[in-house]
């Protein structure tokens, strides 16, 4: 009977593990991003069809989980467009018949490889060929099964790379770390999607010791301003503005023995020449989980910091 029960109670709990790493497996995925990028030399194409186009690539990105952020920038879902046959259409009023070649990608902005591409036909009518363009543009949907296919196609190419490429990306940020770009590293790192299981353990592995090194140096920084704000008065206002620099400062650096003692050098003095308790408290140390968290984050608020123009790779 007991052993009943046992069965009883540990099945809903596999099926909820399950469906947990089902979900978590579909985010992971997801976090694989493509920015919508169309080139300015698409011949003879209008201003306006060229901001359609890339409104529309954007919502093809967006609809199918992968729209473009600061953690993953470099691939690109882009498109050229050719005109096919063009036209008059007699009136009252006279309209301009196009028929339009789309091609649509997906590839390393970067590097201008284009991994996947899909042709779309499309016609648009219009007054004149402006709102032609724009008309057959407009046929472009993101819920078409065919470009749903064709996301699909491309997140798998982009898996494969990180597969392929994995250990030329982690000398890449060997290399920025022994130039002490760590915030640039962990924002490397952090980009790699959990969808590439091998390539995101080595970089899960490898996030921890650049962190410990960012906080490392911090630290030092932080310390020394922390003492020249307290050595300006040495009293409780320059107490309280070297308190706020060293809260600031991660436990787990390998300078907080410093850091405690020089808050007990402050707290004694500030006791003498206010004749009141100078109360400091630290900050609490960091679970591994969370030490993680916040180097991602690190390589968030990175990328966030990068300038908004890209100069990207036309993919053909």
């Amino acid at each position: 009977m007991k052993k009943g029960i046992q069965v009883l109670l540990i099945l809903p709990l596999l099926f909820t593990f399950i469906a947990v790493n089902a979900q978590s497996n579909q985010e992971d995925k997801n976090r694989i991003a493509l920015t919508a990028w169309v080139p300015d030399q698409i011949e003879g194409m209008p201003a306006s069809a060229t901001n359609l186009l890339e409104n529309k690539l954007s919502q093809v990105a967006t609809q199918n989980g992968l729209s473009g952020n600061a953690m993953n920038s470099r691939f690109i879902i882009s498109a050229n467009v050719s005109v096919i046959t063009k036209n008059i259409v007699p009136g009252p009023p006279t309209m301009v018949a196009l028929g339009l070649d789309a091609t649509l990608y997906i590839g390393d902005g970067y590097t201008g490889q284009a991994f996947e591409s899909m042709n779309l036909s499309l016609k648009g009518v219009g007054n004149n060929e402006t709102k032609a363009y724009l008309d057959g543009i407009k046929m472009i949907k993101p819920g078409n099964t065919e470009v749903q296919a064709f996301i699909e196609r491309g997140k798998t190419k982009i898996i494969n790379y990180y597969k392929a490429n994995c250990d030329l990306i982690l000398k890449q940020v060997q290399s920025l770390e022994a130039q002490n770009q760590f915030e640039e590293a962990l924002f490397q790192l952090s980009g790699i999607p959990s969808a590439c299981e091998e390539c995101y353990t080595k970089a899960l592995n490898a996030i921890g010791p650049v962190y410990q090194k960012m906080i490392d140096r911090d630290c030092k920084i932080k310390l020394q301003e922390a003492k020249s704000a307290w050595n300006s008065g040495q009293d409780r206002a320059s107490a309280d503005a070297a308190g706020q620099i060293l809260s600031t400062i991660e436990p787990s650096s390998s300078c907080y023995g410093e850091v405690k003692t020089l808050t007990d050098d402050i707290a004694k003095r500030v006791l003498v020449v206010d004749g009141r308790e100078w109360k400091f408290i630290l900050r609490a140390q960091e679970q591994e989980s969370e030490r993680i968290q916040a180097a991602r984050d690190v390589g968030v608020a990175f990328g966030n910091g990068q300038p908004d123009t890209v100069i990207y790779r036309s993919l053909w």
